[in-house]
């Protein structure tokens, strides 16, 4: 499999941006229409469309805010709709049985690289 060039994907942070247990949201890239957001659990990163499946809108209440309290599932905050941070899916709420929008990510020397059109 080949590997992305530089000119096929952008940066969205340094790994260490994005706490352990923790998430981190990115707005559109410029011309885009939704942002994305960066969930680090067990050492893994999982970067997901910032957009609820069940009507688009962003998920977060305050600027990276996408985890219930205790950390354990991405938590809608227009409908409490609860997505599975493993694979974004819905486990509870009117998406059940729905994904968030799953984005590609690699580590390169500690930077976060996702596709370069991902939200667009």
């Amino acid at each position: 499999m080949a590997q992305a060039t530089e000119a096929e994907e952008r940066v969205l942070c340094r790994l260490e941006d994005i706490p352990e247990g923790g998430a981190k949201g990115f707005p559109a890239p410029p011309g885009g229409f939704t942002g994305l957001f960066a969930v680090r659990k067990d050492g893994r990163v999982r970067v997901y469309v910032n957009a609820c499946p069940h009507i688009g809108l962003p998920l977060e209440p305050l600027p990276d805010r996408f985890l219930d309290p205790r950390k354990q599932v991405i938590l809608c905050s227009v409908h409490g709709a609860r997505f599975r941070i493993e694979d974004g899916q819905c486990l509870t709420g009117p998406c059940i049985g729905e994904a968030l929008e799953a984005v590609p990510v690699r580590i390169v020397e500690g930077e976060v690289r996702v596709p370069a059109k991902a939200g667009l």
